[in-house]
């Protein structure tokens, strides 16, 4: 453990020279070796738990994320209604924590000792989970059902049902951690940048203040980009309840920047209107996320949505109008008056496709390793970092222990709530993993959760199994359980992968993440029935991802019949890439760093064009960057990726969290 890190969070020095800064970047670069080696060398030079010389799991700590995580909960379920995102919620709980403790400090005299970076990392995940994993489902597929139905459902099914199934998802985590976080160290781009972030605030040493003023600077360029693109949405939400705030807008008159720029017209692959998404978004965000992704993924999203919006879609486009007046053709798009449609509306049946089996495939090729997390072994057969490793790593037991209560509950919620049959609750368990895993492995590679495309995959499935055809309700719960699941899990993935960079103990991080879905569960679910008291109110919210998830249960309830010929030809073929791609890179591993990515593919087709670009704007800075000047841009390049995106995530965050106030106030 180096110097600097010791001194970072309050332990006592090693001789100088002991660890470099080098070795501190290490879990970021990626280690090398097997994967047994790859564990020790971590073990060996990052992790700073031993004889708990650290503070990590404290009360405070746990108390402070549980909190903050809670009014978070609410800021994003308001967001995932009138927006269809969901902020971030780790970088702000990190940077609020740390202000906010510091702030009771100076107030208590000093008598109050400053909070240890690990355990701002743990108050992190605790905040993580209240805040992210709870309120999902509630926004979608609750907010859907409330529509079909014109009635809420009662509030012992609600809470019972969002508690279960982020609990689901923490679990659900458990074996995916080591494999995808230790053994094939995917980048999670947003943990990486929590954890630099944390860096900075703790920082000691000249490289590490170097690496902390680039953040910071970074960070406030993040920031007024996020404020000017995003502050124009606040004063949509005053101008909504009725207080106009002449300041704001003689503001956005003079400092705008607008949320994205349209390309010239000749660029539009369409002769007759405008496809959505085809624009260039101003984001450092997806820019700094791109810095951190890689050009191999980056430039595969590219790819993917230049082949979606440029060749796929138009030629769609002309055979809809082709066969317009045969009888029973469903034609892909949607087209408005005007002539513009959403590709993606039409493509994530396809990029989920890619996703979903390229998961499993590399989950297939990679079996031995796999298996490894879930075996038992004697200590005495074990070397003794492995058997240390285990010691500080989630066992498999406690997935077993855990997984065996959740399983009978979210059944028996399903069953008594929904009438969702006995086979049909344990096949939506079971569908979790297989969402959790898409989810997380997406998340790893491009800082992307998908979980609204996730849950497509799910309605599907459920549109043609015995008992659950042409039934709403069964459709959309269902879909909302595994969705729900895959993004909690993708969601500690992220916190773990910042403990993993800062050293923590794997362990007691995920008990502040369980910790923290009953904080954001106890503030979550009064939240939906003040800020939605009847269907009207939602209806007047205008909700575009609860009327998609509406949507899409009302085409499926009628029967498979009513997908798209083209969307059931894109799945087969997504399936078919999915297999392919990490097959090609198995038996042919020199060409793998030039095979495109299987979950860039599919992701470039689940979101818009606008998104892949600047990912792949970002990942080509850092290749310019690395061919002038590798020195400075190893040294850091993730510092300032890992500022952009906190800077315009804290904002997006915070000015969240005020149309929450502002859209209350509305309520009332």
């Amino acid at each position: 453990m180096s110097h600097d890190l010791k001194q970072a969070t309050g332990t006592a020095a090693e001789p100088a020279g002991a660890t470099s800064d080098a070795d501190l970047d290490l879990p970021i670069q990626g280690f090398k070796g097997t994967p047994d080696e790859i564990e020790r060398q971590w073990f060996e030079k990052i992790y700073t738990g031993r004889g708990d010389s650290q503070k990590q799991l404290t009360l405070r700590a746990v108390l402070m994320g549980g909190v903050l995580g809670m009014f978070m909960s609410i800021s994003n379920l308001y967001t995932t209604l009138k927006l269809s995102w969901a902020f971030g919620v780790a970088i702000t709980a990190c940077v609020l924590s740390y202000v906010i403790w510091n702030g009771i400090r100076a107030l208590s005299g000093g008598r109050l000792s400053q909070m240890s970076m690990l355990e701002n990392n743990c108050m992190q995940s605790t905040a993580s989970a209240a805040g992210y994993s709870t309120g999902s489902t509630i926004g979608t597929a609750f907010g859907a059902l409330l529509l079909i139905e014109g009635m809420h459902r009662p509030w012992y099914i609600v809470a019972p049902f969002a508690l279960f199934t982020a609990a689901l998802g923490v679990f659900l985590a458990i074996p995916m951690k080591r494999q995808m976080i230790n053994q094939e160290q995917l980048k999670f781009p947003s943990g990486i940048a929590a954890a630099e972030t944390l860096r900075s605030l703790y920082s000691q040493g000249q490289e590490a203040i170097k690496k902390a003023y680039a953040l910071v600077i970074s960070l406030v360029v993040g920031g007024l980009v996020g404020l000017l693109r995003s502050y124009g949405t606040l004063l949509e939400e005053f101008r909504h309840c009725g207080r106009p705030q002449v300041w704001l807008e003689k503001l956005q008159s003079v400092l705008y920047i607008p949320e994205t720029l349209n390309f010239p017209p000749w660029l539009n692959p369409i002769p007759r209107g405008h496809m959505a998404g085809l624009v260039f978004e101003p984001s450092v965000l997806l820019i700094g996320a791109g810095m951190i992704t890689g050009l191999r993924v980056s430039l595969s999203m590219l790819l993917g949505s230049a082949l979606l919006y440029f060749v796929v879609a138009p030629r769609l486009v002309i055979i809809d109008l082709t066969h317009a007046r045969l009888a029973g053709y469903v034609p892909s798009f949607a087209t408005a008056p005007s002539g513009d449609f959403n590709p993606v509306r039409w493509a994530l049946w396809g990029g989920t496709a890619i996703m979903v089996f390229s998961s499993l495939a590399t989950v297939a090729l990679q079996w031995r390793t796999l298996a490894r997390a879930f075996s038992v072994f004697k200590k005495t057969d074990r070397a003794a970092h492995s058997a240390a490793m285990d010691a500080i790593e989630v066992p498999v037991s406690w997935l077993i222990v855990g997984l065996i209560p959740i399983t009978v509950g979210m059944v028996v919620v399903q069953y008594l709530a929904f009438h969702i049959s006995v086979p049909l609750g344990i096949i939506a368990v079971a569908m979790a993993f297989v969402v959790s895993l898409v989810c997380c492995r997406a998340t790893g590679e491009t800082d992307t959760t998908p979980i609204g495309p996730m849950g497509k995959v799910t309605q599907l499935l459920y549109a043609v199994l015995p008992g659950a055809r042409g039934v709403a309700s069964i459709n959309l719960m269902a879909a909302g359980a595994t969705s729900a699941a895959g993004g909690a899990a993708a969601d500690l993935l992220t916190d773990l992968k910042s403990g993993y960079i800062l050293g923590a103990n794997p362990r007691k991080q995920f008990i502040a993440q369980f910790v923290g879905i009953f904080f954001g569960t106890l503030a979550v679910v009064p939240a939906w029935y003040a800020m939605v008291p009847t269907k009207a109110a939602l209806e007047a919210m205008n909700p575009p991802a609860t009327y998609m998830w509406k949507a899409v249960a009302d085409l499926l309830t009628q029967g498979i019949q009513m997908l798209p010929v083209t969307a059931i030809w894109a799945i087969v073929i997504g399936a078919i890439l999915g297999v392919a791609l990490p097959l090609a890179a198995k038996l042919f591993p020199k060409a793998h760093p030039y095979l495109p990515s299987a979950m860039g593919l599919g992701l470039a087709w689940v979101m818009p064009f606008s998104n892949s670009l600047a990912f792949a704007i970002g990942a080509l800075l850092v290749e310019v960057w690395k061919r002038f000047n590798k020195k400075g841009s190893d040294l850091y390049y993730v510092p300032v990726a890992s500022g952009m995106i906190a800077g315009e995530s804290l904002i997006a965050a915070l000015i969240a969290i005020a149309c929450t106030v502002v859209g209350l106030l509305a309520v009332k």
